[in-house]
Formats: structure tokens, sequence, C-alpha cells
């Protein structure tokens, strides 16, 4: 079944949605992509004359009610972007009146999903070394079924659009959809568009094909740089993950961030890049500082000899000038993680220079897709959202798509 054929009308439709939004530290919403993201859903349900339960997690609460993380916060953000009111239930394992008692084109959010243990399934307070652990992760997963049935309760039709959360096997992403038939449960349009962009660049790629990886460390991007190995023609590595590659080819990289246990690991990075016959472009220049700060003093160096007492902060103008050099002639692009401390305003320009660089290849014809919290605050961050092919909400689940990996949350739909 897809959202576009169906008919709400008169249904009660559970929608999951990721609306994990930052907050600032008075609860005000300082990025609404993910709300924006989802409206289109929302709305079609509406339009069609159903009524909408919405759920959503916020933020690692880790299974404790927590008012730092509570979607209450939220709550008038999500009314004005539907232009309706929006009633809130607060417990969502408590909401069965309040469901019940919805009427065709009412509005009900839920409260944070991971208030509860259950919806994420794990054990809580017991390490996985506990000889109970294994007997408690069994309870967990009961549990977790009942309160998945919970929430099923609410609704006739059960809407998947949280492509954020869809790479977990979650209450509310995963294993509510057991509790609806193949005729009551779908894809929002948002998943739908998410699942397309990721086949575009895996089954669609149109040569070159260069992608960008960026942030911290070497060790969480592994499984997605050794799958596009067998799929790029470039491979740019920026971001903290740069001095890790330059203290394992013996640089010297002041107080830069790295990671000395994968020295080994991106020795053979660098050799598997050569044998697969990938261009592995790597920055050769960096805009180091004094200390981890915008005021910061700056100097620009070589990545491989930066003093001590000084830290890779951003991409130099050498290294800027070789990626855009690499990206602007792309016809497949993928953006992950950014070249530099981009929060601090004085270190923006190597993120700056590979989102322009993008544009000016989407603007010659090329499929750009950017995804990662960090890329899609970044393009946020510079206007430039709307000039690249695709923006995705998801950063874990694309990076697993990508690898190759079956997202929990759209294999449940399909069963």
């Amino acid at each position: 079944m897809t959202i576009d054929n169906y008919n709400f009308a008169n249904k009660k439709a559970i929608v999951r949605v990721d609306f994990n939004v930052p907050l600032d530290e008075n609860g005000h919403i300082t990025d609404d992509t993910r709300i924006r993201g989802a409206l289109p859903t929302l709305k079609k349900i509406l339009a069609d004359g159903g009524s909408l339960i919405i759920m959503s997690h916020m933020g690692k609460p880790k299974g404790k009610v927590n008012p730092k993380f509570s979607l209450s916060q939220i709550k008038d953000d999500v009314a004005k972007a539907l232009g309706t009111d929006v009633i809130f239930a607060p417990d969502c394992a408590n909401a069965k009146e309040a469901a019940a008692n919805l009427k065709p084109g009412q509005v009900l959010l839920l409260e944070n999903l991971r208030f509860y243990p259950e919806e994420e399934g794990k054990p809580v307070g017991i390490e996985k070394e506990d000889p109970a652990y294994e007997a408690a992760k069994k309870e967990m997963k009961e549990r977790q079924k009942e309160f998945a049935k919970t929430l099923a309760s609410y609704a006739d039709v059960y809407v998947n659009d949280a492509f954020g959360t869809a790479h977990r096997k979650h209450a509310s992403t995963a294993v509510i959809a057991d509790y609806f038939d193949k005729d009551n449960k779908m894809l929002g349009y948002l998943m739908e568009k998410e699942v397309q962009a990721v086949d575009n660049i895996l089954s669609n790629i149109q040569r070159p094909f260069t992608a960008i990886m960026g942030g911290s460390k070497v060790s969480t991007k592994i499984g997605i740089i050794e799958n596009l190995m067998d799929k790029v023609d470039n491979l740019i590595l920026c971001g903290g993950m740069t001095y890790t590659f330059a203290k394992a080819m013996g640089g010297k990289i002041g107080d830069s961030i790295c990671e000395d246990d994968k020295l080994d690991l991106a020795r053979e990075i660098m050799a598997k890049a050569k044998a697969k016959g990938v261009n592995l472009v790597l920055g050769t220049d960096c805009v180091a500082g004094n200390a981890f700060s915008n005021d910061a003093e700056t100097m620009i160096c070589p990545s491989n000899d930066i003093p001590d007492g000084w830290e890779g902060m951003d991409a130099g103008p050498e290294t800027r000038k070789a990626f855009a050099e690499v990206i602007e002639p792309a016809k497949t692009i993928l953006w992950n993680g950014p070249a530099g401390v981009f929060e601090f305003d004085n270190f923006t320009a190597g993120s700056r220079a590979i989102a322009e660089a993008i544009v000016k290849a989407t603007e010659k014809g090329a499929f750009s897709l950017v995804g990662g919290g960090d890329s899609v605050a970044c393009v946020n961050k510079f206007g430039l959202a709307d000039s690249v092919s695709y923006v995705s909400t998801g950063g874990g689940a694309l990076l697993e798509a990508i690898e190759g990996k079956e997202l929990p949350g759209v294999a449940a739909i399909k069963k």
C-alpha cells in the first residue's frame, strides 16, 4: 500500500515521525527541517478527513521521564506548521482515551516515546557481561511487543515517515507494524523520497561518482567508507579524520584530534583505495587554532606539520581548491560530514567550499545527496539546502542504507 492511493477519511492514523529537533537552552527549535519534512504526509491525512496521532522520540532520555526532552516544548511549533490545534498526550502509553476521542481533522501529539525503555527494547541497569543479561533482554523484548501493541491500538492505520530512525528496530519504527495488515501500513512521503534517493546513489550511478566523508572519527565511518570503495571514482576524506591519516603517514599533527588506535586502519584504507583505483583525496593544508574556540588565534600550515599547542580546525585554502576540483565535474555526489568545526563561524570556510562546489555540480546536472545532521546543518547555515538535489533527514539510517544494510523500519512495512 502506498500513501498516495490510501484514503484516510474517517480513519485514525498513527504516524511515526522524527521530530528529534535541536532546541536551545530555552526549549526553542533552532532547526525545523525535520518538522517541515514530515508535513506532506501529515497534511495528506488531514486533507483526506482522517485524524492524526503523531509519535516521535527526542534526545536520549534512556527510558526515564526527563522534562528537557519533552515534546510538549514543540507542540505549538507543530500546530503552527500544520495550521491547526494540536492536543498533547503527556504519557504516550496511556493515551487510549485521547486517541478514541479524536474527530476527523484533529491532531494528537504523544509524549516522547523514549521515556519508556520498551521503545528501544534494551534492558536498563544491567550490563551485557552480567549473566542475567540474556534473560533481561528476552523479558524486555516481550515488554516491547506489549508497548508496540498499545501504540497500535490507538489507530486504524500505521504510517512510518521517520527515516532518521529507520535503522532501529524500535517499538514505534518496526515492531508496531506487526499489528497492522499490509493494506493498513505504509511509508510516508518523506520515507519514500529517502528510499528513492538512496536508490539513486546506489543503483543509478552517473559517473564520475564522488563521495565526501567528513567528521571527527574514521571509526564511525569505516563501514560506509569500505562499501563506497566498490562504487566511487573519488573519495574525499576530510574533517577531524584528516589528522588520523596524516599521523598514519608519519606526519606531525600537534594537538589535533586523532584516533591513535586507528592508524593501521587508515593505512589499510589508503592501500585499498590504491588497489581499487579509487582517487582518495586528503587535505594537504589546514587552518590550525591555538585553542578549540571561535576566537582562537589561527595559522595556515600543512596538515602533516602542525606545531605543538595547535590543532587542525578547518580545511586550508589549497585543500579547499583541491576538493572543489574533484567535486565540480562529478555527476553523482554524496556528502556526509563537515570539513571542519563549522559550528564556529571562523572555521566554516572548508565546509562552505564543499557545499558551493556541490551546488555548482548540481547546476550542471549532477545528482547530489547531502545527509547526516552536521552536513544538513551546514547547507542550512549557508542557505544552500534548496540548491542540492536532496537533503536527507537521516544520519545513521542513511549511512546504513548506503552500506547496503536492510533498514528494519522499511522491512517491517514490506512484511
